[in-house]
């Protein structure tokens, strides 16, 4: 079977195509009639493999369009030749559209290693779908054949017509026209700039999760809609091919800008000081004259939102402030939260591995050595060795290890530790700095650090940052929204902003927040060294059912930062959570890596390469490696990986282990005490996800997919 994907009398024929079709109620039921129909043309080794991957991308994010239309989609290894399967279904069947069924589904399935060739037929397909002349032809037709013509127009044009109709937008510079379109165009949009100043310049930003469909989608329905309210359009799509970005000439002309995004805008700072629209990337699709119609009325409005200075960072609430937002609040100090502990991370897995090598070379009683760390670092060299004996006369409790006999370990070990304390140092300023740029973006980060080193100077710790980034954020995003003078706002982002909100938000932390915060944190790390028990137990199987819940989202990042913020007191209970915290994000990947040992033939033939991988990134502490099994059937794998996190954590706090290291699994077993009753737990935590996920697998007439 040839595996050439670039014959466009390959893509689609006859026999790949279904009119007026009944093929069941559910999308499921027509994904798998149509994977059947790819099968049995010889295009696919597995009409099952097919559905379940093309079940596992559904479960991702609908494929359901508005006008009656669904693209199911995706890369398969049991795909031999790109392929597009087409039904005129009848009756309708639900893809998730926000206005009903769909009555035109197309299947596009392409090889595991097409991904290019599976990008351009998607975002051809979806740029046409949006034209009513191209749909209302696909319901008009009355052969397969002309069907085939139909598509095979749109997705594979011939080299001389693309030729043709791409110079003619060049030459005409029509609002039809979008910056990523090809370099070319992009270059010429400036140009057209001076032709067309008798009516509104906008520009926009189209971008989704996965870069594909719903990205170019949106950018043509705004340009469409740009046409009939006969004003200039250009938009930059952010998708998973190559951006051509909008000319800075073209943006300083804009009169608006429009962001139809669910990922932050990339390069956002461009856009600085312009009239926003922003929504999600589905709002530019179903409602594109609405949000055209906004950004004209902005573009006029002096007191309309206005894009803030800064990086291209999440920047959640400049982001989606203003009209035509259709972000939630709580999803929104969600995204504001997650920046600050996204960008946290890297500190404490740094910080928290340094420590730990501390450790390994100079033994856990390097904090309190007689002489200190400090004091080893400040008055011996490489050359000047540390008298290990002298320090284990000192202090009998530093023998019997085989690494702190060496005079050279230990001062490495000292090294190591005091690096290693010096960017954990950083914990509470870090996740305070990026949680006030997920508000107000680069104006708030100086801000941001400040109230988090207050935080950390008033013993505020982890409670005080968020506090204090919260805080700093909205600050400086008010300062922002100033209406200043002209020669004022180049001063505002850098100058001003920065220092007037970490004055207010230091200020209250210093003066007013920090005590009762430090009296907070405290109360809570008495709460923790108190725990014993039936309440510790209990603590274990709460924060082993986070770790497992989404996989490395929100919930599982707040359980993780909960564990990491801990380690900064250095109590055995806080060992302890982030022991539990670590091993019960560790069983999902683990679990089903396992799970597809056992019993392969429940698994397609990706999902069991995935599962060979998983062994890897499980032993690692990488909970996503699990998600590529919990998009395909979340609601087996998701609650028997929870199972087995819960039993984990539970194993944790009963053998009171503990762990001193914030990342890294298995690898950094000399940073736990003891490693065996770790090891126990992970082992049990994993054959019980494993067991459940299998049974439930096993049990199940067809895949189940959110």
């Amino acid at each position: 079977m040839s595996t050439d994907t670039s014959a466009p009398a390959g893509l689609i024929t006859p026999e790949l195509v279904r009119l007026d079709a009944d093929l069941g109620s559910r999308k499921e039921d027509v994904i798998a009639s149509l994977a059947a129909v790819v099968a049995g043309t010889g295009r696919a080794t597995s009409a099952e493999g097919l559905q379940r991957d093309a079940m596992a991308r559904e479960a991702q994010s609908a494929t359901g369009l508005p006008g009656g239309i669904a693209i199911p989609h995706c890369r398969s290894e049991a795909v031999t030749t790109a392929t597009l399967a087409f039904a005129r279904l009848s009756p309708k069947v639900d893809f998730g559209a926000p206005d009903g069924g769909a009555d035109l589904a197309f299947l596009i399935a392409a090889p595991a290693s097409g991904g290019q060739e599976h990008l351009k037929l998607l975002t051809a397909l979806a740029r046409a779908l949006v034209k009513p002349a191209f749909t209302a032809a696909l319901r008009a037709a009355k052969t397969d054949q002309e069907v085939v013509d139909l598509v095979t127009d749109v997705v594979t044009p011939k080299p001389k017509a693309a030729s043709t109709d791409s110079a003619a937008k060049q030459a005409t510079s029509t609002p039809a026209a979008t910056a990523s379109a090809a370099p070319a165009a992009a270059g010429a949009a400036s140009a057209s700039v001076a032709s067309e100043t008798s009516g509104k310049v906008v520009v926009a930003v189209t971008a989704c999760p996965t870069g594909i469909a719903h990205t170019y989608m949106a950018a043509d329905s705004l340009v469409a809609a740009a046409e009939r309210a006969g004003i200039t359009l250009k938009v930059e799509t952010q998708g998973s091919g190559a951006t051509t970005p909008l000319p800075p000439s073209l943006i300083a002309s804009a009169d608006a800008v429009i962001f139809a995004t669910d990922v932050p805008v990339k390069g956002r700072e461009r856009f600085a000081g312009k009239p926003v629209i922003a929504s999600g990337v589905k709002r530019a699709i179903n409602e594109p004259d609405a949000m055209v119609a906004e950004a004209l009325t902005a573009s006029t409005d002096p007191q309309a939102a206005r894009v803030a200075g800064g990086g291209a960072g999440a920047g959640a609430a400049a982001a989606t402030a203003g009209q035509g937002g259709d972000v939630s609040f709580w999803v929104k100090v969600r995204q504001v939260l997650l920046t600050g502990v996204s960008y946290m991370i890297p500190f404490v897995a740094a910080g928290g591995l340094l420590i730990a090598l501390g450790f390994l070379f100079a033994g856990y009683r390097v904090t309190n050595l007689p002489t200190g760390a400090d004091d080893i670092l400040l008055n011996n060299s490489l050359w000047n060795l540390p008298d290990v004996a002298a320090l284990k006369a000192a202090d009998p409790t530093l023998a019997g290890n085989a690494l702190r006999d060496s005079a050279l370990l230990v001062y490495l070990g000292a090294v190591f530790f005091k690096i290693g304390g010096l960017a954990f140092g950083f914990l509470v300023p870090a996740l305070a700095g990026y949680i006030a740029f997920g508000i107000a973006d680069r104006p708030g980060i100086a801000p941001g650090f400040t109230a988090g080193a207050v935080a950390g100077f008033s013993g505020a710790g982890f409670l005080g940052g968020i506090v204090g980034g919260v805080l700093a954020g909205l600050v400086a995003y008010w300062f922002s929204r100033l209406d200043v003078p002209k020669w004022l706002r180049g001063l505002m982002p850098v100058m001003i902003i920065p220092l007037a909100a970490s004055i207010v938000a230091g200020g209250l932390m210093l003066l007013v927040l920090g005590r009762p915060l430090a009296a907070a944190t405290n109360g809570l790390t008495d709460w923790l060294n108190g725990l014993s028990g039936s309440a510790a137990i209990l603590l274990g199987i709460i924060l082993g059912l986070m770790m497992c819940f989404d996989l490395g989202g929100p919930v599982n990042k707040a359980a993780y930062a909960f564990a990491t913020a801990g380690l900064a007191a250095q109590t055995p209970a806080s060992f302890q959570v982030m022991a539990a915290v670590m091993a019960a994000g560790m069983v999902p990947p683990l679990a089903m890596a396992l799970s597809t040992a056992v019993r392969p033939k429940l698994y397609s033939a990706v999902e069991k390469e995935n599962g060979k991988a998983a062994w890897l990134l499980g032993a690692s502490f990488i909970s996503e490696g699990a998600i590529p099994f919990a998009a395909a059937d979340p609601l087996r794998v998701i609650p028997a990986s929870m199972v087995g996190g819960a039993v984990t954590g539970a194993a944790i706090m009963a053998f009171g282990t503990e762990l001193r290291a914030p990342h890294g699994g298995f690898f950094v077993f000399f940073a736990m005490q003891p490693f065996v009753t770790f090891f126990i737990a992970v082992l049990l935590g994993t054959i019980v996800s494993a067991l459940v996920v299998t049974l439930l697998k096993a049990t199940a007439k067809t895949p189940v997919a959110a």
